[in-house]
């Protein structure tokens, strides 16, 4: 019995670190986006939602396990990191106007930790469209190109045209490929969140993302 307990928890710590979400039950796996750092370490009083990939003849499904969510309590989505944003996001908005939460994250597997971690995305607002000529904005597409009005540049270039105020406004959104992969998103999300502006008067605003 002990070598079957045993057993058992290295199967777990192996999928863990493998980036597998496995459902209980079912014999079916999640595959987490990755980062090389923790935002949240745990979620208490959580409820879990499961976005399986799934693929019918050419095309890519998203399958939804939801059986286990709350009506109340913090929300964790596992998403299965090769499912393309825009499907994601329409999932996510569905479930999102459905049900109330206190909190909602989503989980990731932290390469350096070899952990499973969460980050929260509960105050943005999702829109399904282009944003309109009052916004100012930088799209992000699947190939780590940043498009900004006539300009097209790399990535890695954005915290220069930043820190060069190239921008004449104040506040800035951001813009994602719709057809970019989660996995994709996710590493967009922590390559924000570690832009370090030094010109003053520019602000990103993390509560508002297009996806078109």
């Amino acid at each position: 019995m002990k070598k079957i307990v045993v057993l058992g928890l290295a199967f777990v710590l192996f999928c863990l670190a493998s980036s597998l979400v496995l459902v209980s039950c079912q014999n079916k796996k999640v595959l987490l986006p990755h980062a090389n750092e923790t935002i949240t370490a745990d979620v208490k009083n959580q409820s879990s939602v499961y976005f399986f990939f799934k693929t019918e003849e050419k095309d890519t499904l998203i399958e939804v396990n939801q059986s286990n969510l709350l009506s109340s309590g913090n929300r964790v989505f596992n998403i299965d990191r090769r499912l393309s944003l825009r499907k994601v996001i329409m999932e996510i908005k569905r479930l999102q106007d459905k049900k109330e939460a206190s909190e909602n994250y989503f989980s990731y597997t932290d390469t350096i930790k070899k952990a499973i971690a969460f980050l929260p995305f509960t105050k943005v607002k999702y829109k399904l469209e282009k944003p309109d000529f009052n916004v100012v904005y930088f799209y992000l597409d699947r190939n780590d190109l940043v498009h900004f009005k006539d300009e097209v540049f790399s990535k890695n270039e954005l915290l220069t045209f930043l820190n060069k105020k190239s921008v004449a406004a104040s506040v800035i959104v951001f813009a994602y490929d719709k057809g970019m992969s989660f996995e994709k998103y996710i590493e967009y999300q922590f390559f924000i969140k570690n832009l370090h502006i030094n010109q003053k008067g520019i602000v990103i605003n993390t509560n508002s993302e297009y996806i078109y």
